[in-house]
């Protein structure tokens, strides 16, 4: 994989940042994390949904399946108009589509209508995700992206486990629709924002750059090699979360709001990991932080596969901790190795391919898990799955180290 690796040593002087780069990096990690709480938000809901249009929790699991099928499918357009037009233009016409959608679901009067809602919203973040990382990070140079992608990936990872609680509250308070009632605002407030603050006077020369040369095939190997990564994170990270939930509720007796509360642990430590895992990133390479941080998930996983250890409780603590940390140092090793390896006019394709490696990798986790319990949820099958996931963060581990190289020096592609 190319060399990607920041400043060396502690004599090098660290580019400069503008203020307005640090102010389009908030806005875009905004946009972000209200994506990724979206799928969590409505998940928690789906009962609730379910008894209102009387359907079964099969058809109900619809509103979740046409969300994420259409967003994956948006992707890759999406990328290359963030490539073609910026990511200002591109995230306004996103959260356009999705807010449009969230307004739909409100006034929804049949299940029907409900699920077109989600065909929208899921439209509007396959358009939006890729301009959210290509926007974050359009204003820093090579040599400090990883700053400014730890404090993303820190919201982004601190929002799929916010959803949750959010929509629990919401549900159990106003109902269902609640739920999509404040995904209005919540899509609104970022769009105002890019407007006011992330639209770079830059953004206009994505029209006027060269076009590629003919037969010329983009530098995507690396960011390949990413996606491939960041599917293993989100696979390990979201199938602990669902295993956990579903044992908690299920077997340990919880119930939905003390469920939700349980990850909490595991969302303040990605929150407190990612900013310094984007910084030591910027200064040794992606290398080091990203296998450390599968290791640490492998060793949560593996601490709560060891029979006598009870899953619940105060035993969560040390696990949580673990987890949370691992994951922090994975989100912007991550996303730095993909942006670093290809010119500044690919960063759209590049963020496409690594929301979609991440979207795949949550459903799979999520299937796995799934599939770990289809016998009924048991302390011995959760054991067995979180063995199993030890055993994948310790293969993420492996192919970091292999792919992700550690040779400290300055740059990437611009």
């Amino acid at each position: 994989m190319t060399d990607t690796a920041g400043a060396a040593g502690a004599g090098v002087r660290r580019p400069a940042v503008p203020r307005a780069a640090w102010n389009r990096l908030a806005v875009y990690t905004a946009v972000a994390a209200l994506l990724q709480a979206d799928g969590t938000i409505v998940a928690v809901a789906l009962p609730s949904v379910g008894s209102a249009f009387d359907v079964s929790a099969g058809t109900a699991a619809w509103l979740m399946t046409t969300y994420f099928a259409v967003y994956a499918v948006g992707l890759f357009p999406g990328g290359r108009l963030v490539d073609r037009f910026g990511p200002g233009a591109v995230a306004l016409a996103g959260l356009a589509v999705f807010c449009a959608g969230t307004l739909t679901g409100a006034l929804a009067g049949s299940f029907g209508v409900l699920v077109g809602s989600r065909v929208l919203q899921g439209a509007g973040a396959g358009l939006a995700s890729p301009a959210a990382l290509a926007g974050a990070v359009s204003g820093f140079p090579a040599e400090r992206r990883g700053t400014a992608l730890g404090i993303w990936g820190a919201a982004s990872g601190l929002s799929n486990l916010v959803g949750p609680l959010l929509g629990g509250m919401l549900t159990e308070v106003w109902g269902w629709r609640a739920n999509w009632w404040a995904l209005l605002p919540l899509g609104l407030a970022p769009a105002v924002c890019v407007l006011r603050w992330a639209r770079s006077p830059a953004e206009g020369a994505h029209r006027r750059r060269p076009a590629p040369v003919p037969g010329e095939r983009p530098p995507m190997g690396a960011v390949r090699g990413a996606s491939a990564v960041a599917a293993l994170t989100f696979a390990v990270m979201i199938g602990s979360f669902y295993l956990v939930e579903q044992y908690l509720q299920h077997a340990a007796g919880y119930g939905v709001l003390r469920a939700a509360l349980a990850p909490m642990v595991v969302a303040l430590c990605i929150g407190a990991a990612g900013p310094v895992a984007g910084r030591l990133t910027d200064r040794y390479g992606e290398r080091v932080p990203a296998a450390a941080g599968f290791l640490a998930c492998a060793a949560a996983c593996a601490a709560y596969a060891v029979p006598g250890t009870a899953p619940h409780g105060l035993w969560l603590l040390p696990g949580g901790v673990l987890l949370g940390a691992g994951l922090g140092l994975l989100f912007p090793s991550t996303s730095r190795a993909a942006l670093n390896s290809v010119p500044r006019r690919l960063h759209g394709r590049a963020s496409s391919q690594l929301s979609f490696g991440r979207l795949a990798g949550a459903a799979c986790g999520t299937a796995l898990a799934g599939l770990a319990f289809h016998d009924g949820v048991t302390t011995g099958h959760l054991r067995l799955a979180l063995a199993g996931g030890a055993v994948l963060a310790g293969a993420g581990a492996a192919l970091a180290a292999r792919w992700f190289r550690h040779t400290p020096a300055g740059g990437g592609k611009d």
